[in-house]
């Protein structure tokens, strides 16, 4: 039996330690701790991989904040709206199987990017998941939720 995705990963992204704006990847690998590189990497497994949605950024055009892809935090940018799911609900991107564990909370780094930010994105930045099934992750993979 086939599955519908519900979306496509759109771009990557990982913060490294010498520099503010992240770092676009074509590939990513995860494991328990996160993404393997990221300087967040094994710190806090409920809030290791950060997946936002081209709608937040869209949000943001529309009250005229223009800020690059990655400028939210993300890990992981994709077309599929992610805000609804409920924690423990889990998705499947390429080799990798996550869960979602919390919504994004909001945090100083949006308001160094734009004062308005932390308001306008205050339900729409982004979900934490934690890593269940390691692997890859590319650019171009459908989003299945199980």
């Amino acid at each position: 039996m086939s599955r519908a995705s519900v979306g496509e990963v759109l771009e990557l992204f990982i913060s490294e330690p010498s520099k503010r704006e992240r770092t676009p990847k074509m590939v990513i690998e995860l494991d328990e701790g996160g993404v393997v590189s990221d300087k967040f990497h094994g710190k806090e497994r409920e809030r290791s991989v950060l997946l936002t949605t081209t709608g937040s950024y869209a949000m943001a055009r529309e009250e005229n904040i223009t800020i690059a892809h990655g400028s939210l935090g993300e890990n992981i940018l994709m077309d599929y709206n992610p805000y609804h799911l409920p924690m423990g609900k889990q998705i499947e991107i390429g080799e990798v199987l996550l869960e979602v564990t919390q919504h994004c909370t909001i945090c100083n780094h949006l308001s160094m990017v734009d004062p308005q930010l932390p308001t306008l994105l205050k339900d729409d930045r982004g979900i934490f998941v934690k890593v269940v099934q390691s692997g890859a992750i590319r650019r171009g993979d459908k989003i299945y939720l199980l």
